[in-house]
């Protein structure tokens, strides 16, 4: 749950800010072969898997 409103206020926050104007896939550590097979990929702006990479 604390995952999903971390999510929903990093949202918000990149929608009123413009914070990563990038594509989340660009910086996900799981953006290789086949490790990610959600649909939005490769342009996903929101995405509940996504950790970027190095952490």
């Amino acid at each position: 749950m604390l995952q999903d409103l971390r999510w929903k206020i990093r949202n918000l926050l990149r929608a009123i800010f413009l914070l990563d104007p990038e594509f989340l896939c660009d910086t996900c550590r799981y953006n290789y072969g086949n490790a990610c097979t959600r649909p939005e990929r490769p342009n996903a702006e929101c995405c509940p898997d996504y950790r970027r990479s190095g952490e």
